[in-house]
């Protein structure tokens, strides 16, 4: 799921392409100022089969220009990271792309301008900056939240098991010491999906309760899943 899930973060604009489907080698590095040259970049990846026309009742998009997944292998090689690396998660947070694989034209044109970057290079260069948004708190709840939407199917209000174990993986699976058993917790429930009320009350509750569970309380706000997760890892402990 979580391969499914960046492999179509396909960037329209920066990226080196070597004899793809035949085509001579050259770089897309483009100014991002002028309307003129956004049209001229997408032509340039349409004739590359490298654009999708998505219509509004499919991705909610109008009649915008969307680049889809074919280019994100390539793009990532180019500046030097995974797929599956969070950065792309912050890159789409900045982008404020509204839909996990696809990025509008209109999308990569605000975020480039904000992150000031028209080549691959700045780009590349402006990853360590990118990364550093998740030590900030404030910044860190933001994509945490934004994750959420960005990964739901949207004619759903739930984010499918499966997505929300990849995504809280991806999220917290590096700083949540409780993260592994609460993985465990959730492969083993009953639960097929996780609404955002649960998503949010998960990332408060690894930043507030203990490791040993001890400041739980259990007649507090906490959803149902997490007030099941702690009575399920008290249990485990005592076996």
């Amino acid at each position: 799921m979580l391969h499914k899930a960046w492999i179509c973060l396909s960037p329209p604009v920066f990226f080196k392409m070597r004899d793809w489907m035949g085509q001579p080698d050259f770089q897309l590095n483009s100014h991002l100022s002028t309307l003129a040259n956004i049209h001229k970049i997408y032509h340039t990846l349409n004739r590359l089969n490298l654009t999708e026309d998505v219509g509004q009742d499919d991705h909610q998009t109008g009649t915008d220009d969307i680049v889809g997944p074919e280019g994100m292998e390539k793009f990532c090689e180019d500046i030097g990271v995974e797929p599956e690396n969070v950065v792309m998660l912050v890159l789409a947070w900045k982008l404020d792309a509204q839909n996990m694989g696809y990025f509008t034209l209109q999308e990569w044109l605000k975020g480039m301008t904000s992150l000031q970057c028209d080549t691959t290079e700045k780009l590349r260069n402006s990853l360590d900056y990118l990364r550093s948004l998740l030590n900030e708190p404030t910044n860190f709840k933001l994509i945490y939240r934004y994750a959420f939407d960005f990964a739901r199917e949207k004619d759903q209000r739930s984010l499918d098991i499966n997505t929300a174990k990849c995504m809280l993986g991806l999220l917290l699976g590096k700083t949540w010491s409780l993260f592994p058993v609460f993985h465990q917790f959730l492969e083993q429930s009953k639960y097929k999906v996780i609404n955002k009320d649960q998503w949010c009350n998960v990332l408060e509750f690894s930043r507030t309760i203990n490791l040993d569970l001890s400041n739980y309380d259990e007649d507090g706000a906490w959803p149902v899943l997490l007030d099941e997760f702690v009575e399920w890892y008290k249990g485990k402990q005592m076996t």
